[in-house]
């Protein structure tokens, strides 16, 4: 799975350290979310983008969300 970060928009802050356009696999977008769960806004969410994430634990995270 590729997933471009500009369509995702809490993903697209989280990754305000790389190019625009930024292109990542489904691994590292999970643990991008995971690691910086605390600055995600749970209420800014797209209908798309929730999506994403539940596909996201579904194949790489066992079915869990690991946030702190």
């Amino acid at each position: 799975m590729t997933i471009n970060v500009n369509d995702y928009p809490q993903l697209r802050q989280l990754c305000w350290n790389r190019p625009d356009g930024a292109v990542l696999d489904g691994q590292t977008a999970l643990a991008l979310y995971e690691r910086n769960w605390r600055f995600v806004d749970q209420d800014a969410f797209t209908p798309r983008e929730q999506e994403l994430l539940d596909r996201l634990v579904a194949d790489y995270g066992n079915g869990h969300l690991m946030v702190a």
